[in-house]
C-alpha cells in the first residue's frame, strides 16, 4: 500500500465512518475496482487500521467533548442533582446500546466478514443499505421527539439495529439512525445518539486490536504512513461529523433519501463492473 493509497482510504474512513453510507462496504468494494492488491491481513495493514479507527474515535470525542465531559462527571456524582441524574441515565442509555453489538459481534464478526466481505457481496448490500434507508423514513415512528426523551427501550432497539452493520455494505450509522427514526426519534436526535454510542465501539475495535500490533513486526515506514493516515482520518470525521449535526438539524423530512439513492446507485454501478468486467 503506498502513500496516495493510505490517504485515499484514511478519507474515506473518516467520512464513510459517519454517513450513512458503510466504510466497511465501501472500504471492501473501492479497491476491488481500482485493482489494488491490499492484503487486509498483512503486518503491514494492521497498525494502519488501528490508527485510522484512533483518528475517527479521536474526532467524535473532540466534536462531543461537552457531551462526554458532562457524563463523566455526572456518573461520577461531581455537579448538580439533577445533572448527575441525567448524566448516569445518558450513560446507562449508551451502555445498553452498545451491549448488542460488543456482544453479537464479539461472536460472530469473524465468521460474518469472513462469509460477506467478497467486494461483489459487499456491493449489493450497498443496494441493501439504501433500502434500508428509505425503509427507516417511510415508516418512521410518528412524533419527532428529541434526545431527551430516549429510553431504554429505544436504546436497545437502535443497539440492535446496530448489529446489521456487521454485514460489509451496511452502515453502522445509517442502521442506527433508522432504529431512532422508527422510534419516533427526530433525524437530529437519532445522529447525535448514534455518534455517540460510534465513540465506545470504534474505540473498543481499536484496543481489540493492540495486542494482535504487539506481536507484528511492523515493517519501516508504516507508523508514519498510519500517523499521517489517523490525522487525515480524524480531520476528515471530524468535517464530516460537524456538516452531519447540521444538515440533520436543518433537515427533518426524508433527510436519508439522498444517502440512500447514493447506495443503490454506487451499489448498483459497482455490481455491475465486478460482475461484467
Amino acid at each position: 500500500m503506498d502513500t496516495l493509497q493510505a490517504l485515499v482510504i484514511a478519507i474515506l474512513q473518516g467520512a464513510t465512518e459517519l454517513f450513512p453510507v458503510s466504510s466497511l462496504g465501501h472500504a471492501v468494494v473501492l479497491p476491488a475496482l481500482l485493482h489494488w492488491r491490499i492484503d487486509q491481513r498483512s503486518s503491514e495493514f494492521l497498525p494502519f487500521l488501528v490508527m485510522l479507527h484512533l483518528g475517527t474515535a479521536a474526532a467524535l470525542l473532540g466534536y462531543f467533548w461537552k457531551d462526554w465531559w458532562t457524563l463523566v462527571t455526572g456518573v461520577l456524582g461531581i455537579g448538580g442533582a439533577h445533572q448527575v441524574q441525567e448524566s448516569r441515565r445518558v450513560f446507562l442509555l449508551v451502555v445498553i446500546a452498545t451491549i448488542p453489538a460488543v456482544v453479537l459481534g464479539f461472536l460472530l464478526e469473524k465468521f460474518v466478514r469472513g462469509l460477506f466481505g467478497s467486494p461483489v457481496v459487499a456491493a449489493a448490500f450497498l443496494i441493501v443499505n439504501g433500502a434500508l434507508l428509505l425503509f427507516g423514513e417511510r415508516l418512521r415512528g410518528r412524533g419527532r421527539r428529541d434526545l431527551a426523551t430516549l429510553n431504554m427501550v429505544d436504546a436497545l432497539v437502535i443497539g440492535c439495529w446496530q448489529c446489521t452493520a456487521l454485514i460489509p455494505g451496511i452502515s453502522r450509522s445509517g442502521a442506527t439512525i433508522v432504529g431512532g427514526l422508527l422510534r419516533g426519534i427526530n433525524h437530529e436526535g437519532a445522529a447525535h445518539f448514534s455518534f455517540l454510542i460510534a465513540t465506545p465501539i470504534i474505540l473498543g475495535a481499536t484496543v481489540l486490536e493492540v495486542p494482535k500490533l504487539m506481536h507484528e513486526s511492523v515493517p519501516p515506514g508504516v507508523l508514519t504512513t498510519s500517523v499521517i493516515a489517523a490525522v487525515v482520518a480524524g480531520i476528515t470525521a471530524l468535517l464530516s461529523t460537524a456538516f452531519l449535526m447540521r444538515y440533520f438539524r436543518q433537515h427533518d423530512a426524508m433527510a436519508l433519501n439522498p444517502f440512500a439513492y447514493y447506495c443503490v446507485l454506487a451499489g448498483g454501478i459497482s455490481l455491475a463492473v465486478l460482475l461484467l468486467l
